[in-house]
């Protein structure tokens, strides 16, 4: 059994609030730097040239990447021979995403109630999963989201007969209507199978896999790699105005689901994909 004091839990996630709003993952910085040598519209490139410019000002000044900070979402894999002391776990985490967003100066977007619409001015509560692993170490991924791409997102509740041409239809379906509204160049995250609200949480969680690495299935990769081509001869580019880099990556999990049901989740994020990841 090892015991963590739930303050180091807070002080690793104000830091990664911190970090994945200033710097890329090396996984998208790869995967941008690539998309500028390969795009060929003039004003794509452009573009893709413009968002390189816009990092490097972020990471030498420390200012965010984008205005919109997010919502944190935080993703929490919990050896079950982890004991944790000093006080509320759950408590240590919303803590952590408040003193990285006030004491970083990021913007605060977070209101208390959905209707009545009042800003906790801490961007808290984040959003927090929590999952049981073997072992004796926490995995920790914080995923500041932001809504822009977020409200692009959807949920296709098809019938098995729809198949695989229907989760196809589902993904483009959802890449058409998001457009420029994306922020693309985007990353496509995609859950297939299981319920309502548990493809959704595949999508999101899709989204936090490296762009580089793709699902181990055969028939998945292959998916990935098939609506990636899909999607970056739509021609919406960079920006929307127009190219072949519509998105980076296209990543899938799946899940065993009903014999009644085909659920199908798209979680699109924009091009910064922000993400960070720690192992404690």
């Amino acid at each position: 059994m090892r015991t963590i004091d739930v303050s180091i839990i807070t002080d690793n996630i104000k830091e990664m609030c911190i970090e994945a709003n200033h710097f890329l993952s090396s996984d998208m910085k790869a995967a941008l730097d690539c998309a500028c040598i390969q795009e060929e519209a003039p004003l794509g490139k452009q573009i893709l040239g413009q968002l390189q410019e816009n990092l490097e000002i972020a990471g030498a000044d420390m200012i965010p990447i984008c205005q919109d900070t997010g919502m944190a979402v935080i993703f929490m894999e919990i050896g079950q021979d982890v004991h944790f002391t000093g006080g509320s776990l759950e408590e240590a985490i919303h803590e952590g995403v408040r003193r990285g967003y006030v004491d970083g100066y990021l913007r605060k977007s977070v209101v208390k109630d959905p209707i009545f619409r009042e800003n906790t001015k801490d961007n808290t509560p984040a959003i927090i999963y929590y999952e049981m692993v073997p072992g004796e170490t926490v995995k920790i991924t914080v995923a500041p989201k932001g809504f822009g791409s977020e409200n692009m997102s959807r949920v296709f509740m098809l019938k098995p007969a729809d198949g695989i041409e229907g989760v196809k239809n589902a993904i483009l379906t959802a890449v058409k209507d998001a457009g420029p509204n994306a922020c693309p160049p985007m990353v496509v995250g995609v859950g297939i199978g299981g319920t309502f609200e548990k493809c959704a949480l595949m999508a999101k969680k899709a989204l936090t896999r490296p762009v580089n690495q793709h699902s181990e299935i055969p028939y998945v990769k292959e998916l990935e790699e098939e609506m990636l081509t899909r999607i970056n001869s739509l021609g919406i580019g960079p920006g929307g105005l127009g190219g072949s880099t519509t998105a980076f990556a296209v990543n899938i999990n799946t899940y065993p689901t009903h014999i009644a049901g085909l659920p199908v989740a798209i979680n699109i994020c924009c091009h910064v994909n922000r993400h960070a990841v720690r192992e404690i």
